[in-house]
């Protein structure tokens, strides 16, 4: 093996540490199935490694999730509707994150938070997964979702507006008040 063989190995490593949990993650809530999910991504690994790095490097993780969510509507299409996916089975699932902030997620208000999420519409949720939970910009959300980068911002901002309003405080009947006697 030559040096430009080894750095380009050293490379795939590398991409497969930092994003095999967060593209499973991500192909799991599209697909339905953490098995299915790890077939995705392994695809898409197979598709990395037969790219030349240097068309690739630096705009990676757009890439990777374009190639991924592509691949995972193919697969959910060919295999019709699944069932929805439990989210803490997801935070579970061995190989499925590789980060700690989805120790976070199996908090009561993190349940309260993603139950909410799941009622919103599937591009709302897709955007604003990948803004907060990938930390993709805009842009590459853009180029992951085939959404103008105008579009994204609405459906980002339209989410989380409702998502505020659904968190906001319920108010209460104060005690003492007025009585109807």
């Amino acid at each position: 093996m030559n040096d430009a063989q080894a750095d380009r190995l050293e490379w795939i490593r590398t991409v497969l540490d930092q994003y095999q949990g967060r593209l499973i993650r991500f192909a799991a809530r599209i697909t339905g199935d953490i098995e299915t999910a790890r077939d995705v991504v392994q695809d898409t690994f197979l598709r990395l490694c037969r790219q030349d790095p240097d068309k690739t490097r630096d705009h990676l993780a757009p890439w990777l999730f374009r190639v991924c969510r592509n691949r995972a509507l193919d697969v959910r299409k060919k295999e019709g509707p699944l069932m929805p996916l439990d989210e803490a089975a997801l935070a579970r699932a061995p190989g499925a994150t590789s980060d700690p902030h989805t120790a976070v997620e199996t908090s009561e208000s993190a349940r309260r938070l993603l139950a909410m999420l799941s009622d919103l519409p599937a591009s709302q949720q897709e955007v604003l997964r990948l803004r907060f939970q990938e930390e993709l910009s805009y842009k590459e959300i853009s180029a992951v979702t085939s959404h103008s980068v105008s579009n994204v911002g609405v459906l980002i901002h339209t989410g989380l507006k409702q998502l505020r309003r659904r968190l906001a405080p319920v108010p209460r009947a104060t005690e003492g008040g007025p009585s109807h006697a």
